[in-house]
Order: structure tokens, then C-alpha cells, then sequence
């Protein structure tokens, strides 16, 4: 479901993830409802799994259920980290955490964070809602996921956890 986000981002369904991936993951510090700062630095070492949101979208709300299963499965292995901004206040936040009883952090951001990880300029100031960026341990943005049909599974289903166990498979080294 397409949702205004904030009035100030919404990307069109047909942006490929490629797009978005295969950079470096902008840096931040955004706080939570308890103003605790949580800086995306602190991470390196982890795969990070970055879902920015609304917190009266449905599938964001499905989203939310999904990443509870991710974060018991995989511990401290990974970190997850919700992102949403206006009109989400500290109150739609914790209805929302009570409802769907996150245990990750919810952060609050005013807009710059997520046009950052959007690429949103002027020509392009949206974004849809729930986005997913996997972020492996050297920082790296690795995949992202757009709420769409084709990306169900990734959002309902079990397939974002494949796509993390890809992150955390080690590679072997490339040859010269």
C-alpha cells in the first residue's frame, strides 16, 4: 500500500532497487522515544536491516511482525533499526510498539536521513512505504526492497531471512 510519507518523500514503485544499492550506507544519528542516539556506526561488523516506515501503514504494521521473527531468529547477529518521520510523534510510536510488540529501535527522523538513503532530489521527493536496506558488516548498502508484490515474500514471508543469511555466509576471498 502506497502511503504519503511525511509529505516530503515518495519514490515511484518502478525505481529498481539497483538504484539504491551497491553504495555506501549514509551515516546518522537519530534518537528514540527515550532520546537514546543510535549511530549506524556503532553496527560496522553487523548486517544492518534499516526498514524506514509509517506507523498507520498496513504493511509496514506486517512488516513489523516479520522483523520480530528476524530479530529472534538471529540475535545480535544483526541489528535492526525502524526509521519514521512526521507525522509519526512519540505517541503513534508507542501504540505502535505496544500493538505489534517491537523490540528494536524505532528512531525519529525529520526527513534527512531517509531522503539520504532515498536519493530524493527535487525531481524525485517521494518515497513508498515499508523500505527495506540491507546494510552488511563493512557499511555497505547490499540489497533494498520496495513494498510491492513482486517483494510479498520479503515482507511476509521468509525470504528477507534468506537474504540475510546471505549476508552473514562468509565469501570467499576474490582471486587475482
Amino acid at each position: 500500500m502506497r502511503k504519503l510519507f511525511g509529505g516530503i518523500l515518495l519514490i515511484p514503485c518502478l525505481l529498481a532497487a539497483g538504484e539504491l544499492s551497491n553504495r555506501r550506507a549514509p551515516g546518522f544519528s537519530l534518537p528514540d522515544s527515550q532520546l537514546r542516539q543510535w549511530d549506524i556506526q556503532d553496527f560496522r561488523g553487523k548486517v544492518v536491516v534499516l526498514d524506514i516506515m509509517k506507523t498507520d501503514c498496513p504493511d509496514c504494521q506486517r512488516l513489523a511482525v516479520t522483523l520480530e521473527r528476524i530479530r529472534a531468529k538471529y540475535g545480535d547477529r544483526i541489528q535492526i533499526l525502524t526509521i519514521v518521520n512526521p507525522p509519526d510523534t512519540q505517541a503513534t510510536v508507542a501504540q505502535f510498539i505496544a500493538t505489534y510488540k517491537v523490540q528494536t529501535p524505532i528512531l525519529f527522523d525529520c526527513g534527512q536521513v531517509s531522503a539520504s538513503y532515498f536519493k530524493a532530489t527535487p525531481q524525485r521527493p517521494s518515497v513508498q512505504v515499508p523500505h527495506v536496506f540491507l546494510i552488511d558488516q563493512n557499511g555497505i548498502i547490499r540489497n533494498d526492497f520496495a513494498n510491492s508484490p513482486q517483494n510479498r515474500a520479503i515482507f511476509q514471508g521468509d525470504a528477507l531471512m534468506a537474504e540475510i543469511d546471505k549476508l552473514l555466509t562468509p565469501q570467499p576471498p576474490a582471486k587475482k
